[in-house]
């Protein structure tokens, strides 16, 4: 009984490690909204512009934003949000910030001033991709 207790307790354990999301936890809410979240909280705001058809954009979500030692910092340093800029708020952001390509990963202040834009698919992955938010001032 004490080793089917355990097991058990092993096992749920487990489970809830698994359900701990890792990586890049964005934003689920309007763009005006993170805004006002990042200015609460004293954060900048990391806003993934992307497509549904743009294939680096899903490489991005898939293999870059997963990764645990970039989430760590974004979320601890950014409120991230995503926005597909063909659908919803999308159009009207595009004319805020205006794209040449995608996808492209906006870092800015609380405020929504630009302090960083990344075009593409950054080609050394999450490690690229952290070392340009750590420098983020």
């Amino acid at each position: 009984m004490k080793y089917l207790l355990i097991a058990l307790l092993s096992i749920s354990l487990t489970t809830i490690a698994q359900d701990e999301p890792t990586g890049v936890r964005f934003f689920e809410g309007t763009f005006r909204q993170a805004m006002a979240k990042a200015k609460k909280e004293n954060k900048g705001i990391m806003f993934d512009a992307y497509t549904t058809w743009c294939g680096p954009c899903k490489v991005l979500k898939s293999k870059v934003f997963p990764n645990p030692e970039l989430g760590a910092y974004i979320n601890e340093h950014f409120v991230s949000i995503g926005v597909d800029m063909e659908a919803g708020e999308g159009p009207a952001l595009a004319n805020m910030y205006p794209l040449e390509g995608y996808p492209t990963v906006f870092f800015l202040d609380a405020s929504g001033k630009v302090k960083k834009k990344v075009l593409g698919l950054p080609q050394g992955g999450a490690k690229e991709l952290l070392a340009i938010a750590k420098s983020i001032k």
